[in-house]
């Protein structure tokens, strides 16, 4: 028996960049996603220097234009720390007027080391090093809130400080667009894995409206969620009021091999590094249909309640027919709208 789950469809659009769509292709494929009635969500990912890609917010501008009902999201927005938020605060609100109320989701994170990109030339360039993300991240999200719920509005953080600043236009979703955090903590030089995971846990229950996270096992999320639950009780919060996704990746090959050769060289040239097969495998479901559907099954009842998911394939097209024709049709209530 199928657990109920909702669908996105993230676009790859790195992959502009080595030949797997051009713009006008991605973004055809968003309207189409839209306009099948089997996703809530459209998602694009975020990097300027140190995994360079068409321009995040840029491109949801595109999407809002040709889209009516679709959620429209950056996830991760692993700029976000080096991005003034007075700036983005205004590109964000100039969206939200394109796509109209409560369609955006600001999906923050922190970015840097690992998972692959020139990190380092990026820290040089913009003059934030490592060490500050974290409290660019929280004073950065402060920041946005602030300024699209007062005018005029003042703060005074360690990195932004400023007085009486009127920041227009304003948004249309009221009282203010939803910003996520997505987290999925590592070892650090200063700390382990699961210190890294109580702070990044506290930081979502105090500071967002959602939750994103990949490149975990069904076990893993759901004892990543279960301790998000108890944190946002502990804070006086609803977790069923509590947003969450799932990142996931997918191929469709009845030829198991075959998919799992096409998907490393995918994610291999998407990041730039050499993807082990044990990460492979936590991180896609490939093989025929009836493999797909049950690695997603397994996610559902981890508690998942949406899972995006990235075609890692040169043959979007192709591989997205096989998805809406014979994967996402075996979840009840799939079908939004």
């Amino acid at each position: 028996m199928s657990v109920p789950v909702r669908f996105g469809l993230t676009l790859p659009n790195r992959g502009v960049l080595f030949g797997v769509e051009t713009i006008g292709e991605l973004i055809a494929l968003g309207e189409e996603a839209e306009a099948s009635g089997l996703f809530q969500s459209l998602w694009v990912g975020d990097s300027l220097l140190a995994k360079r890609r068409p321009e995040a917010v840029t491109l949801l501008a595109a999407l809002a234009a040709r889209t009516r009902r679709v959620r429209l999201a950056v996830g991760c927005m692993a700029s976000f720390p080096i991005r003034h938020p007075l700036l983005l605060a205004i590109q964000w609100a100039t969206l939200d007027l394109i796509a109209g109320p409560n369609r955006l989701i600001l999906a923050a994170c922190l970015g840097g080391a690992g998972g692959g990109g020139d990190w380092q030339m990026e820290e040089e360039a913009f003059g934030v090093p490592q060490r500050e993300r974290i409290g660019r991240l929280e004073e950065g999200i402060a920041v946005l809130r602030t300024v699209w719920t007062q005018s005029p509005a003042s703060f005074a953080g360690r990195y932004y400080r400023f007085r009486e600043v009127v920041v227009e236009p304003r948004p249309l979703t009221r009282p203010a667009p939803a910003i996520w955090i997505a987290s999925n903590p590592r070892p650090t030089a200063g700390a382990s894995a699961q210190a890294n995971i109580t702070r990044a846990t506290r930081r979502v229950a105090r500071l967002a409206d959602g939750w994103m996270t990949t490149w975990l096992t069904p076990a893993e999320f759901a004892a990543r969620w279960g301790d998000i639950q108890v944190a946002l009780r502990e804070v006086g919060r609803d977790p069923a009021q509590f947003d969450t996704t799932l990142y996931y990746n997918v191929n469709i090959n009845e030829d198991r091999e075959a998919a799992a050769a096409e998907s490393k060289r995918f994610l291999d040239t998407y990041y730039g590094f050499d993807l082990e097969r044990p990460r492979l495998d936590v991180w896609v479901a490939y093989g025929s249909p009836a493999e797909v559907i049950a690695k997603l099954q397994q996610f559902a009842e981890a508690g998942a309640r949406e899972i995006t998911l990235r075609l890692t394939s040169w043959d979007q097209r192709g591989q997205y027919r096989r998805l809406v024709e014979e994967v996402l049709p075996a979840f009840a209530g799939a079908r939004v709208g």
